[in-house]
């Protein structure tokens, strides 16, 4: 968290320092001027941009939450640009300021206490509201960069309080500070800071689709380091630096970085000649009426609460403003009946666009319902488990073409409503469904591989078999790794295994007499005599029924039932275990091979992935590299586990490796996650 707060405590210390500073120079001016009487204008223009910057990061908010994820990609890169623009406007004006600041300040009120009030609240606003925009625009950005708002909200606050507590202290002549060499080294940490935005933006942009490039990578270092490490989330963090970036992030964050940093450190070193000849320049420049203030006729006098009220509230007004016409209409939100005989009534053509659409299920059955094309059955949007008597929202992008209703009742048949066709607006974005006729031909060509991997399973199993009975222990050990091994990498088929699972790879938990319980059998009570020293003996019945079991599967497996759904399910799911049973060391009962198992199972996965491969490529094809690149992410973490011909059990790792193949496994099984959703088998109609 302190890696995603400290960009933020940064900004939210030197914006709010320069911003105090600044409303302590207008109040300390006012105060030796003997017109205390006009510090409530001060406070009104502060109000007002206070109000400005928290309608801008209200309506940055809300705009980017009602577009679709490119969008909100493009339009994320596109601020982060901009702040980087902003702040490092603000760097290099601040160098050149440092110094006469509180002189310039001063002229302006003095000025200003001549004039009406509107000058005075005009000069604060203008003075606080600049530091405010790029505080509310560099805070989003910052957030958008961590993922959450808590860590980049939290750090601004801090960075805000302790401002005003050194403001207040200035005030009151209890603390000095350097202004030069204070804006000087924040600087350059912000230009620092400044340069991961950049390269964050132009990543946004890519992944947006305004950018070329989003694949074309410069680095990759996921594989060697951890992105979810305490140093890694530092560095992300603070810098906006990620394990993998691509070639123009690379070539933007080199090049600002020189550029910018070589332009700051040259002005600082150049002797600043803000002096006062200037000051006298421009006093000399001024009209008299400017200088002196006096012989004007007063302006008239206005109920005091006009000004103030209005200047606060038209900031907030117009951010309402943006923020309703920017959103969705939840009142063009249609309501559709659903039931077992009737779906889509009240269904009406609606307009392009994102919709709202309330399902309300009049049946007595709980539905499924889809929002469907109808020639193809491609699915827009959907609903599962809509119970009796309820109503639920189905929001979906409505773009050119045909739209129907499919409510697909527990236990009864499918009904599809009329068509309506809506014109204009492009093309909408559909998930293809499939069928059980799409995985026939995926579930036999891993049949064919499960097949083959109980014959060899049972070929050695007898070899183990013979080594227990033989007496050679230590050879047992070793062919029992390479049998279990296969065994595991089957794992898209361990639902269909019925009862021969536990049998052969049941798990001592649960059971009352633990190891040495009499239904404790397979793999792992082998695993657990083989390493805890029992003699060859004991180990005979259950090497024996170790064979006859993976013999019993291997001739039932042919005529099991296969659920074809079962595969796109099992995708996600071994890895799922791998990381709950294996990662954790849960299954170890000596052997200490916990790591080669997620091996297995993550080539088990592998093979599930190549025969679904071609229904995968043709609904999400940029999902194949990205999970291409983590399997072999996770796979080069594990190959490097086992020193010569020993695993290391997961908990002798070290914290750093244990965290790198955590965090590999759970980005995998993220990136996995779509998969069930895009391949499930739907009802088509009775």
């Amino acid at each position: 968290m302190w890696g995603d707060a400290f960009p933020s405590f940064l900004i939210g210390l030197r914006e709010g320092l320069e911003a105090g500073l600044i409303v302590s120079i207008l109040v300390a001016t006012l105060v030796r001027a003997g017109a205390t009487s006009r510090l409530s204008q001060v406070w009104t223009g502060v109000l007002a941009a206070v109000a400005l910057s928290m309608s801008f990061g209200a309506v940055l908010t809300f705009t980017a939450a009602s577009l679709s994820a490119a969008a909100q990609e493009a339009f994320s890169g596109t601020l982060s640009v901009i702040a980087v623009v902003f702040v490092t406007a603000m760097v290099f004006w601040m160098r050149r300021s440092a110094r006469g600041l509180s002189g310039e300040l001063r002229e302006k009120v003095t000025g200003a206490l001549g004039t009406g009030a509107g000058v005075l609240i005009v000069t604060s606003f203008l003075a606080v509201g600049r530091e405010g925009l790029e505080t509310a625009l560099f805070l989003w950005t910052t957030a958008q960069a961590a993922g959450e708002s808590a860590g980049p909200l939290a750090g601004a606050g801090i960075g805000l309080v302790l401002s005003t507590g050194l403001c207040w202290g200035l005030y009151r002549r209890a603390l000095k500070i350097n202004l030069t060499k204070f804006f000087t080294a924040t600087g350059v940490v912000l230009i620092v800071i400044a340069a991961g935005v950049l390269g964050y933006g132009l990543r946004d942009l890519q992944e947006g689709g305004v950018l070329p490039g989003k694949s074309a990578y410069a680095l990759d270092l996921s594989g060697s380091i951890d992105a979810g490490s305490w140093y890694s989330t530092l560095v992300q963090g603070v810098f906006n630096l990620t394990p993998t970036m691509t070639w123009l992030q690379v070539l933007a964050y080199v090049g600002y970085l020189a550029v910018v940093m070589t332009l700051f450190v040259r002005g600082v070193r150049a002797p600043s000649r803000t002096t006062k000849t200037e000051s006298t320049k421009a006093d000399a420049a001024k009209e008299p009426g400017e200088r002196a203030g006096k012989g004007e006729k007063a302006p008239r006098r206005r109920p005091t609460w006009v000004v103030p009220v209005t200047v606060v509230a038209v900031p907030v007004v117009i951010a309402s403003l943006a923020v309703a016409l920017g959103r969705p209409k939840p009142t063009a939100a249609q309501t559709i009946a659903v039931s077992e005989k009737e779906c889509g009534n009240g269904f009406t053509a609606p307009e392009p666009g994102r919709q709202t659409f309330q399902m309300h299920n009049t049946g007595g059955k709980t539905s499924e319902v889809y929002l469907i094309d109808p020639s193809t059955s491609a699915v827009y949007g959907e609903i599962e488990g809509l119970a009796p008597g309820t109503t639920r929202a189905l929001v979906a992008t409505v773009a050119g073409g045909t739209y129907a209703w499919r409510c697909v009742p527990t236990g009864g048949t499918a009904v599809t409503s009329k068509a309506v066709r809506v014109t204009g607006g492009g093309s909408g974005k559909a998930v293809v469904p499939v069928s059980e006729e799409d995985l026939a031909a995926p579930l036999q060509e891993y049949k064919a591989y499960v097949n083959h991997g109980l014959a060899t399973l049972v070929t050695q199993t007898r070899t183990l078999d013979d080594d227990i009975k033989g007496n050679h222990l230590d050879k047992a050990r070793t062919d029992w790794l390479t049998a279990h091994l296969t065994y595991s990498s089957l794992g898209a088929a361990y639902g269909t295994f019925e009862d021969f699972d536990r049998k052969i790879n049941g798990r001592a938990d649960g059971l009352p007499g633990g190891v040495r319980d009499k239904d404790f059998a397979g793999f792992h009570r082998l695993e657990y005599g083989l390493w805890h020293g029992d003699p060859a003996a004991s180990l005979k019945a259950p090497a024996d029924q170790l064979v006859a079991s993976a013999a019993g599967l291997q001739k039932a497996f042919p005529s099991q039932d296969f659920d074809p759904s079962d595969l796109p399910l099992r995708a996600h799911e071994i890895l799922e275990n791998t990381l709950q049973f294996e990662l954790t060391g849960d299954t170890d009962e000596g052997s200490g091979t916990n790591l080669a198992t997620a091996g297995a199972n993550l080539a088990g996965t592998r093979e599930l992935l190549t025969v679904l491969r071609p229904l995968l490529t043709t609904r999400a094809p940029e999902l194949l590299p990205t999970v291409d690149g983590d399997i072999a992410r996770l796979q080069t973490l594990l190959e490097a586990a086992p020193h010569g011909t020993a695993w290391t059990p997961v908990d002798h790792l070290d914290a750093t490796t244990r965290a790198q193949v955590n965090g590999a496994t759970g980005q995998l099984l993220e990136d996995l996650s779509p998969v069930p959703d895009l391949l499930e088998i739907r009802k088509a109609d009775g």
